[in-house]
């Protein structure tokens, strides 16, 4: 029974039943942790969500800012979509496939593998209690409003918290901490000018996991988002996007054993980075 962690998929659907197969994945015994992304940019995002949807409880999926996105384009909030994306729509079961979608968690944790996962990371600012707290009113606003929020979705203001953040702006917010989040300063305002590694940190700015007095240093935090980065583990936070739809790398971390092993397999890349500013 092994629990493995991986990296954005965004349609590399080929990638990961290859990926499964070097582990030896079993379906009826293990389990799997996406860091989201599921969908975009790849050659098959229609069969990547069919997939993991079919693992039902074997499987956790965060949702990522391409997952989102996808929300939008389906909710009429954003009219451009790739070719993949509108296989998506165009499906005999697109409704049932969105619906799922639009029910997967910002943040998971595991008490007994003392593990958290979500997409681009915790706001270093935040304790575990806060961001558990703070993806909870999100999902809730994506259950019960869902095409509201994605019309109000998209933005890079407010950058920095402040509890007393209400409506759509507090909601942005942890959408964003969750899903966009790469630099952060050192009083915790949200930099959005640099998608890069970190030898191209905004000015006065740094990778969110290396703000001073994080509050959730003392946690286990797997993320994806950041494919730049590569595999790197420092601070207790575990980098799993590998750039697969690059042609990098597509990656997995098994986390049900003492120590930690990454697991990767070598990607053909379906996307070129100078097509895409973000």
């Amino acid at each position: 029974m092994a629990t493995y962690a991986i990296g954005d998929l965004q349609g590399c659907y080929a990638s990961l039943l290859a990926l499964l197969d070097k582990l030896n994945f079993n379906k009826t015994t293990d389990s799997l942790w996406f860091a989201g992304d599921l969908v975009n940019r790849g050659p098959d995002s229609l069969s990547t969500l069919r997939f993991v949807k079919s693992l039902g409880d074997n499987a956790v999926s965060v949702l990522g800012n391409h997952d989102l996105h996808l929300l939008a384009i389906a909710s009429g909030v954003k009219t451009t979509r790739s070719a993949d994306l509108q296989r998506i729509l165009d499906a005999e079961d697109s409704e049932e496939l969105l619906q799922w979608l639009s029910t997967r968690p910002l943040l998971h944790h595991d008490n007994k593998l003392n593990y958290t996962i979500s997409h681009a990371g915790i706001y270093p600012l935040w304790t575990l209690d806060q961001a558990k707290d703070c993806a909870a009113e999100l999902e809730n606003e994506l259950k019960n409003n869902l095409h509201e929020f994605l019309n109000n979705m998209y933005g890079d203001k407010p950058d920095n918290w402040d509890n007393a953040l209400t409506g759509f702006e507090r909601l942005r917010f942890i959408c964003n901490c969750f899903t966009r989040m790469r630099f952060c300063h050192p009083d915790g305002r949200l930099d959005f000018s640099s998608n890069g590694a970190p030898g191209t940190i905004p000015e006065d700015a740094l990778p969110w996991f290396d703000i001073e007095n994080r509050q959730c240093s003392n946690e286990k935090l797997l993320f994806g988002h950041w494919s730049t980065l590569g595999m790197i583990h420092k601070k207790n936070v575990y980098a799993l996007d590998t750039g697969c739809v690059w042609g990098g790398k597509l990656t997995a971390l098994r986390i049900d054993t003492a120590k930690a092993e990454y697991i990767s397999i070598d990607c053909p890349g379906s996307a070129n980075p100078k097509d895409y500013i973000k």
